[in-house]
């Protein structure tokens, strides 16, 4: 967690928002690469209340009151259904963010009774957070409203994120490239796998739809009685994209035996029944929603996932760690050999995934 103190302007934030009494607290809050978050308790007369406050990333999310309009029409829309998910605290304008200092902030009610994990613990957890998020975007099927705004175009668009890594390899700014020649090896050596998805979406097999895109466990708060999820948290990246995305990146971050940055990565491999348990949870809430060639590609898509995110920790690497948050010198190198072990473990597994999925799809029936 992050030791940052709230900066200069936090008053001026604070000011901008209704808060039901004087701010007693605020600290920092959670491990996310990108945001800047604090915790801020408020007292309220015989008691207090928790609000979160997130300075957003501009330079990552460019355009701010478009993410903060797909996050509006998603979180009141969730809310129908979901009555203890995210709520946004609108500033005193009327507006759901305040603009200061050049930055960005908004206010979401804290959520009580839950708690977020970094890692999956047991089985039964893996499989609530694929059936949470499952939930997500089968609630999400009928948003109203038209097509939401890409807040990170092609961010997970594999061939994108492929091409960045040959721009960053031939323009070499850093000369870090001899030092990773086997990652990129490693990355050219499986540059078809970056058009699967896509040429599937491209021939109409697949289907567009409101995805979360950034499907980690600790994006998900569980209650604390009932260990049942209760709410999906970081929504910045909510837009159009594809349900094997989300379920991909669940494979890499729940059904993996490390952390994603991790020194060793020999110590990285798949989990078979996390695994499984993200198929059986996943397919219990977003089943009927999938089509039958999205099921087919569920252990592909884990695959993917990692190898996509491992080129995004490599391309970093290459440019100078200009958009990841690095704690020491190689840590998006680190980083990108720990996904790539990865994949190659998948690799391995890919049969055996697949006949999982067969198991579990067969049991549903």
């Amino acid at each position: 967690m992050s030791h940052t103190p709230p900066p200069p302007e936090f008053k001026r934030v604070i000011a901008a928002f209704p808060l039901p009494g004087q701010v007693l607290s605020a600290t920092p809050y959670g491990n996310g690469h990108i945001n800047e978050t604090f915790v801020t308790v408020v007292d309220v007369g015989r008691g207090t209340r928790r609000f979160i406050f997130q300075k957003i990333n501009h330079k990552i999310f460019k355009k701010v009151p478009e993410l903060m309009q797909n996050i509006t029409r998603v979180t009141e829309h969730l809310r129908l259904r979901q009555p203890r998910g995210l709520a946004l605290v609108s500033a005193k304008d009327g507006q759901d963010y305040y603009f200061v200092n050049g930055g960005w902030w908004r206010v979401y009610d804290f959520i009580e009774g839950a708690h977020s994990v970094e890692t999956i613990a047991k089985v039964a957890q893996a499989r609530e957070a694929a059936r949470a998020f499952g939930e997500f975007s089968a609630m999400l099927a009928d948003l109203p409203g038209g097509r939401l705004h890409d807040t990170i175009p092609n961010f997970h668009h594999t061939r994108s994120r492929f091409e960045a890594l040959r721009r960053a390899v031939t323009a070499d700014k850093t000369k870090r490239a001899v030092e990773v020649k086997p990652e990129i090896d490693f990355a050219f050596a499986r540059e078809a796998d970056t058009d699967v998805l896509l040429d599937l979406l491209a021939r109409g097999e697949i289907t567009e739809r409101v995805t979360h895109n950034d499907t980690k466990i600790n994006n998900l708060m569980f209650d604390n009685e009932t260990g049942r999820a209760v709410a999906v948290l970081d929504l910045d990246t909510v837009m159009p994209g594809l349900a094997l995305y989300d379920f991909g990146d669940m494979v890499r971050t729940a059904a993996c035996s490390t952390f994603e940055d991790d020194q060793d990565p020999s110590r990285m491999k798949v989990v078979l029944p996390y695994f499984k348990a993200l198929v059986t949870g996943y397919l219990e809430s977003a089943g009927e929603v999938l089509n039958a060639t999205e099921r087919a590609h569920l252990a592909f898509s884990g695959k993917l996932i990692a190898f996509e995110t491992g080129l995004r920790f490599l391309t970093d690497f290459l440019e100078g760690d200009v958009y990841f948050r690095i704690k020491r010198p190689r840590h998006n190198l680190e980083r990108c050999r720990t996904q790539f072990a990865l994949v190659k473990s998948i690799e391995d597994n890919l049969k055996e995934m697949n006949r999982l999925v067969a198991e579990v799809e067969k049991a549903r029936k």
